[in-house]
C-alpha cells in the first residue's frame, strides 16, 4: 500500500527511525556488533563481517531492512506510530531485534 506521507514527513520519520536504531546499536560491544550511519542508511556489521542494512527508500516512502538473504519493506502506520511490514504487518524494530539476536546467538537483545 503506497504511503500517504508527504516528502517532509517521510524524511523526518525515517531520520528518527535510523537515529533510534543507531542509538540502539551503539549499546553493543563494537567487537560484537558495530554500525555505520550514513545518509539514509544504517549498516550493522558483525564480528564475522556479515552486514545487515536498514535504509530509507524515498521513492516509495518505505524503510527497507535486509538481514542476510532476507529482506522486508515497511510502511509508516500513523495509527500505531510504527513502521509495519507491507506483507504481514510485523513491526520493524521487533524484527531488527529478533534478527540481531539470532545472528548473535542470543535469546534476546535490549529493546531500542
Amino acid at each position: 500500500m503506497p504511503s500517504a506521507l508527504d516528502d517532509a514527513a517521510f524524511r523526518r520519520l525515517s531520520d528518527v527511525c535510523l537515529a533510534e536504531h543507531a542509538r540502539w546499536a551503539a549499546e553493543f560491544d563494537p567487537d560484537e556488533l558495530d554500525f555505520l550511519e550514513t545518509d539514509g542508511v544504517l549498516t550493522l556489521e558483525f564480528a564475522d563481517g556479515t552486514r545487515f542494512v536498514l535504509n530509507r527508500q524515498a521513492g516509495n516512502r518505505q524503510m527497507w531492512y535486509a538481514a542476510g538473504a532476507r529482506a522486508w519493506h515497511y510502511d509508516w502506520d500513523p495509527a500505531r506510530a510504527a513502521w509495519l511490514d507491507d506483507r504481514d504487518g510485523h513491526e520493524l524494530g521487533a524484527n531488527v531485534r529478533r534478527t540481531v539476536a539470532e545472528k548473535l546467538g542470543k535469546a534476546s537483545v535490549p529493546q531500542r
